[in-house]
């Protein structure tokens, strides 16, 4: 599943993340309540796992403003208040699912695999698209006018995650977390030799490149330079 977890507690955030990556799961972060909400209502995500306190936007008005725009990822709400009273809340606005810090692993996990099973799954269609090029989730096959393209599995991963963002600019950091699982500098140019690869395969063939580098800030999918 694609998991997002919105949680300020950093430490928490990437052990959590380690966890569900082993469990064979992509997991995103992000640690504050507006970052959080831009991305879970403009992204699709299969859980949410969401911490109630949180800054910039509570957890609790997240979510409201989460349901607002109809989205209706299923949500898994974390906090520190276990009383009854502030399960019953978080469950009235909207969450499918309550735990109380502290938790053990398993026992979050379980809970996401329940409430993620809730929603239905994805077709066997299921593929990004960012102007000619297509990239199939389930086949892992991706396409540029209907030219084959093939992909070592970081690739690919690399790829996705770039048209996951398409428009958005994403930095060295970003990539090396999401892609490679690296939480520190590995003083490594191994993005950058992998958005070459990405280049010679995506873009060399056509005239209309797709992947651009942005100076001082990262690299970004668009249609249009």
């Amino acid at each position: 599943m694609h998991i997002f977890i919105i949680e300020d507690d950093i430490d928490l955030s990437l052990y959590l993340q380690k966890g569900l990556n082993q469990e064979g799961h992509r997991v995103e972060l992000s640690h504050d309540g507006k970052t959080g909400l831009l991305q879970a209502s403009t992204e699709p995500f299969d859980v949410i796992i969401l911490d109630q306190m949180l800054p910039g936007l509570h957890g609790l008005k997240l979510l409201k403003a989460l349901r607002g725009m109809e989205v209706d990822t299923p949500v898994l709400m974390l906090s520190n208040l276990g009383e009854v009273d502030h399960r019953v809340e978080g469950l009235r606005n909207g969450c499918d699912d309550y735990l109380a810090k502290p938790f053990s692993f398993a026992e979050l996990l379980a809970r996401v695999e329940v409430i993620g099973r809730r929603r239905p799954q994805s077709g066997p269609n299921e593929s990004l698209m960012v102007s000619d090029l297509k990239l199939n989730l389930l086949t892992r096959q991706a396409l540029r006018k209907s030219r084959d393209i093939e992909l070592l599995t970081r690739e690919f991963k690399l790829l996705e995650y770039l048209m996951r963002h398409e428009g958005q600019i994403v930095t060295k950091t970003m990539l090396l977390e999401q892609v490679w699982d690296i939480h520190f500098d590995p003083k490594t140019n191994v993005v950058e030799v992998h958005i070459s690869r990405l280049r010679r395969k995506i873009d060399q063939p056509t005239d209309k490149p797709l992947i651009h580098t942005v100076r001082g800030a990262g690299y970004v999918l668009r249609a249009k330079d």
